[in-house]
């Protein structure tokens, strides 16, 4: 979707947004950081987040991988930073084709700056001069594919900026022009420089409006972090700084947490006056990191934790092709990312019943950043080892772990992409922790509920004035011997149905049928029940080897081969069950009575 259109909307609604910009790491370790920070930033509700192109182009093929995976993995609505600098029209066409295939509709057309070691700008040979001849060049060759963004600068652009009054007078009145020239051409949303005296922004806002300019212009926020990194970057974009900030930050220039601390108040203070004048939003160059931005916006109240809204109970996926898809099953609650890598390539999903348009083929998981994602470097496997043991000696040490995870002691699982649980588990989790001392070592569920209003911060969704429903579900592994006893009492459980599979395929369960059973649904007024999450007996076929390979490719990996915890979790990986529950009596049914709690 065209993040200019999404904008329109929030600005006709009166609804006020938040957005983020990063740029691409230097190292592979960087990337992956990147990702994790980006994930918990994107569960904050921004409306879109962006990725830079890299000084001189230097970044280009590690910037397009990115926007893909944040487009389609992180599931954020992306727009993608594309300049000029050593950029032929062949390459151009490249990244736009790539960008494209990749399912992003969002590009910031920029001139860019000089490469490294080069203080002019060049045209490069086959390439373009200036943005202007970029808009309209996307325009020329996609047509209305893309949105087309482009930047603002209240102070003019860094270029033109110089001494004499008379002279920045008339670069500015120029750079103005040549801003209508490339919202004529297709600019649909302005993004402004940096600033640090609003007034130049109000100024800019007027003097745009005056000469016709109508699309949207947001501001851009930068924290200031450290005294040396803002001194770096308004010297390099010709920042004016007001004297009571610049006097402040000499005052503490050598107290880094002093510094920081004045960003934050600093941005809270530019972001109230800005949204209090009427501004629709702000874009936060966050510089890859997140304390700081969001801080500003907790403190201006963009940000409540309490009370993030969701459409569906998982993250909506921001590709076109994925917008209408409204049901999964909820054996990948926890993996999602593993999910859509695994279903990137079905033709159609489905949007009303799991049943209706489901693909049958599921994609095999190969890349490490899903099975080893633990694994990948040194320092994540340190964390690993931290978290799961230098060694395991003993099953006991393996449920020990669990319960740590349970209890919040550690924050990383094998089967979790994030670094947390689910809200709503925080309602049972006293009674996980018991389930997990006994053995049966849980990597899903969900509490059950019985009308509770859409907007409830745990477990609410899709909206206000809905009502959600939801069957109690409990995933766990657990020993042949164990299941074995546990087993009779799940078959005489009237309101319970279970799967249960070894590494082998050797199944048990009390199902007649194989049957699709909604385990979600929500109620909206005017609408047909949505039901979002389901357990698919078939789908569970696939998804068991994948989480009994987690065991050996995802946690065995920081072992030696033949080491003793490498054969503790090699045995668990091959013997044991896993066990999907749900309790279908919603209304006052207790899913944990199985286990004599």
């Amino acid at each position: 979707m065209k993040i200019s259109d999404k904008i329109n909307a929030s600005i006709a609604e009166g609804k006020t947004f938040f957005s983020f910009e990063f740029f691409p790491p230097r190292t592979d370790e960087g990337v992956e950081n990147l990702f994790d920070r980006m994930d918990r930033m994107v569960s904050l509700g921004p409306t879109f987040c962006d990725i830079t192109w890299g000084a001189g182009g230097s970044t280009a093929d590690l910037t397009l991988e990115i926007a893909s995976r944040m487009q389609n993995m992180v599931c954020i609505e992306t727009m993608m930073h594309l300049t000029c600098t050593n950029m032929p029209v062949e390459k151009l066409d490249n990244a736009l084709n790539e960008v494209k295939k990749a399912g992003i509709q969002n590009i910031l057309a920029l001139r860019g700056d000089p490469p490294k070691g080069q203080e002019k700008f060049e045209t490069v040979e086959g390439g373009f001069g200036c943005a202007l001849d970029l808009v309209k060049y996307i325009k020329k060759q996609f047509g209305d594919y893309f949105g087309v963004t482009i930047a603002g600068y209240p102070e003019a652009h860094p270029d033109v900026i110089v001494e004499d009054p008379s002279q920045m007078e008339a670069n500015y009145q120029s750079d103005l022009e040549y801003l209508k020239k490339k919202v004529d051409a297709g600019g649909e949303l302005i993004v402004t420089q940096l600033f640090y005296d609003t007034s130049r922004y109000f100024k800019f806002v007027d003097d745009c409006r005056a000469l016709g300019i109508t699309v949207p212009i947001i501001p851009g926020v930068m924290p200031v972090l450290t005294y040396g990194g803002f001194k770096r970057m308004t010297s390099f974009c010709k920042t004016d700084v007001p004297a009571k900030i610049t006097e402040t930050l000499e005052s503490i220039k050598d107290n880094d947490e002093a510094i920081k601390k004045f960003g934050v108040q600093m941005g809270i203070d530019m972001c109230r006056e800005l949204l209090d004048r009427g501004v629709p939003g702000v874009h936060m160059y966050t510089l890859n990191l997140e304390s700081s931005a969001v801080a500003i916006l907790e403190g201006v109240g963009l940000i409540d934790r309490n009370n993030i809204p969701r459409t569906l109970p998982w993250r909506q996926p921001a590709n076109a092709s994925r917008t209408e898809e409204a049901v999964r099953p909820i054996f990948w609650s926890n993996r999602p990312k593993s999910y859509l890598k695994r279903t990137a390539d079905w033709d159609r999903f489905p949007s009303g019943r799991w049943g209706d348009s489901r693909s049958p083929a599921y994609g095999t998981l190969s890349d490490y950043q899903f099975m080893r994602r633990h694994a990948t470097t040194e320092k994540r496997a340190i964390k690993a080892r931290e978290a799961w043991g230098d060694t395991v000696d003993s099953v006991d040490d393996v449920v020990d772990v669990f319960v740590r995870y349970c209890k919040g002691g550690i924050s990383i699982l094998p089967w979790n992409e994030m670094d947390s649980m689910q809200k709503e588990s925080n309602t049972i989790l006293s009674s996980l922790v018991e389930v997990n001392k006994l053995g049966y070592l849980t990597i899903n569920s969900q509490p059950m509920v019985n009308g509770v209003p859409s907007s409830d911060p745990k477990v609410g969704w899709g909206g206000p004035g809905g009502y959600i429903y939801q069957k109690a579900y409990i995933e766990f592994f657990v020993s042949p011997q164990a299941f074995q006893t546990l087993q009779s009492d799940l078959d005489k459980a009237e309101s319970l149905t279970y799967i249960a599979v070894n590494a082998r395929g050797d199944t048990q369960s009390n199902l007649k049928t194989e049957g699709v059973n909604a385990v979600t649904w929500g109620v909206f007024p005017g609408k047909e029940v949505i039901q979002p999450t389901v357990v698919d007996p078939k789908s569970f076929a696939i998804w068991k080897d994948e989480a009994f390979d987690l065991w050996v490719y995802e946690w065995g990996a920081l072992y030696d081969e033949g080491s003793k915890s490498r054969k503790i979790l090699q045995e668990i990986r091959d013997t044991w069950y896993l066990v999907s529950v749900v309790d279908n009596n919603y209304v006052d049914g207790n899913i944990f009575k199985l286990f004599g709690l």
